[in-house]
């Protein structure tokens, strides 16, 4: 099987939250100081992935997109286990929305001319838009399963256990497929020194958009537009309850969050 993971570089989500500041003007966010990381979701995929190839001895290809990709982040799929990196890495990639994202990745998948399985994390850690999977399963036209928590192989047929609100389902369809992953699939597994010395010596294959057939791509090919961009308004009332006595204070309290519907 040849399983091809979709993989994203975001700024640190574990950064301390003032380390990020909204550009208003330019509708950005910009993240100072604050270094690059493989997405969390990213890595629910590999892990996916792995565990397909460590069953059957798939054969895994990392891919990611963007303008200027830290080797560290995107290295760190050759370090955890996956065979091969893909880049599609130029400045036209920049500024792009889930579509043109979507657009770029299927073209390098199809250029790629082998898969049996597509996976993505459910979402990103950074816009949690979680649009691109499907994005590229219906650009492909292939059947897709979203927020997977267990995926199998058989033969020409993948088993996917989703997430539903109340429990799982369990989805069959033939291949190849896109599945998107969620976190329940378990705990990503930690680069070995042997994979991170392996990975050092691997060089990535680096596509530009002429490489993928594209003519516009990123910020030239958004479907979607920010109109404004502002940090969330909290207003924090704190209100002191007293009383003579500690039980008092304690019944008083009790009262006020009865009277609130809060108990």
């Amino acid at each position: 099987m040849n399983i091809i993971v979709c993989v994203k570089q975001v700024p640190d989500p574990e950064a301390p939250p003032t380390s990020f500041e909204i550009d208003a003007e330019n509708k950005k966010v910009t993240a100072a100081g604050v270094p690059l990381v493989l997405d969390p979701y990213s890595e629910y995929a590999l892990e996916a992935a792995l565990k397909l190839k460590d069953a059957d001895g798939s054969r895994v290809t990392a891919l990611s997109l963007g303008a200027e990709l830290s080797r560290d982040a995107v290295k760190k799929a050759l370090s955890m286990g996956a065979d091969e990196l893909i880049l599609l890495e130029d400045e036209a990639f920049a500024g792009g929305d889930s579509w043109s994202t979507a657009c770029a990745l299927a073209a390098a998948i199809k250029k790629t001319g082998d898969y049996d399985l597509i996976l993505c994390g459910r979402q990103s850690a950074d816009w949690d838009a979680g649009q691109t999977g499907c994005g590229i399963a219906e650009l492909l036209d292939l059947p897709a399963v979203t927020i997977a928590r267990k995926i199998e192989l058989s033969g020409d047929k993948v088993r996917v256990e989703r997430i539903t609100d109340d429990g799982y389902e369990v989805i069959e369809t033939t291949l190849p497929a896109v599945v998107t992953v969620s976190n329940e699939i378990g705990e990503p597994r930690y680069p070995t020194i042997r994979g991170i010395m392996a990975a050092k010596k691997i060089e990535p294959i680096i596509w530009k958009p002429a490489d993928i057939g594209l003519e516009k791509t990123g910020e030239a090919d958004r479907k979607s537009k920010i109109v404004k961009l502002t940090k969330p308004q909290r207003d924090i009332e704190c209100q002191f309850i007293e009383g003579e006595t500690p039980e008092e204070a304690g019944a008083r309290l009790a009262l006020r969050l009865r009277q609130e519907k809060l108990i």
